[in-house]
């Protein structure tokens, strides 16, 4: 049984929305789905409080949070689709990646996260799909995420009826393809680039140049100043 996310950078369910779907219901066998959409699950901004370095739950913004955070650390699969807005990911989708930036590698990553695959599903009128999909890609790397698939398409229309009967058969296709990559149950990889950051944080943890006395603590707590690895 797959565990499957789905996170979504708007409420409305646009060329994005449908693109995303379609690579959901080609991924062979059973499955649970939770899905997101941001701003409707989560509208709030970060304030810069830092409490949740210190605790999770001391975020103001915790209670709305929790049942996020609770799917995405169960899930196999991270579906993440944002529209480009001004050559970047939605300020919605962007911030619920800051409210989580105590999960990344500097702080305190969820052990989880370095065996999930993801993919990154986003469109655009005319160009920044790539800008947008980067934005997006670093925030997951840094979540320890070792597995992304990316997939940005230029649909040159401001809903998804309005795109080409041409430009959706490759969708379709391309869809299929990226489905397929997901349906594998092999568990992913963890590369070279994933493994060098965290050992720059291991380091940074052990020399104390970290932020927190809380985020070494909960570095020793998993045993990763030892010789454990979340990906072990």
């Amino acid at each position: 049984m797959k565990k499957i996310v789905m996170l979504y950078g708007q409420n409305h369910k646009g060329s994005t929305y449908n693109i995303a779907r379609m690579i959901l219901e080609k991924i062979e066998g059973e499955k649970t789905v939770a899905e997101f959409f941001f701003p409707r699950d989560l509208n709030h901004f970060c304030q810069g409080c830092y409490s949740c370095i210190e605790d999770m739950k001391l975020c103001p913004f915790y209670e709305e949070k929790e049942k996020i955070i609770k799917a995405i650390d169960e899930a196999d699969i991270l579906i993440v689709a944002t529209p480009t807005y001004c050559m970047h990911m939605s300020a919605p989708l962007k911030s619920f990646f800051d409210l989580t930036f105590d999960m990344w590698m500097p702080h305190k990553p969820m052990e989880s996260m370095f065996s999930k695959k993801a993919v990154i599903v986003s469109t655009a009128a005319g160009a920044g799909t790539k800008s947008t999909i980067k934005d997006v890609k670093d925030c997951l790397f840094y979540m320890g995420v070792p597995y992304i698939i990316k997939y940005g398409i230029n649909v040159q229309a401001m809903s998804f009826t309005g795109v080409s009967e041409k430009k959706k058969q490759k969708i379709d296709k391309d869809t299929s393809a990226i489905a397929r990559k997901l349906s594998s149950d092999s568990k992913p990889h963890v590369g070279i680039a994933t493994k060098f950051m965290f050992l720059m944080m291991r380091i940074s943890n052990l020399k104390g140049l970290n932020s927190s006395v809380s985020e070494t603590e909960y570095w020793r707590e998993k045993g990763w100043l030892d010789k454990n690895r979340p990906w072990k």
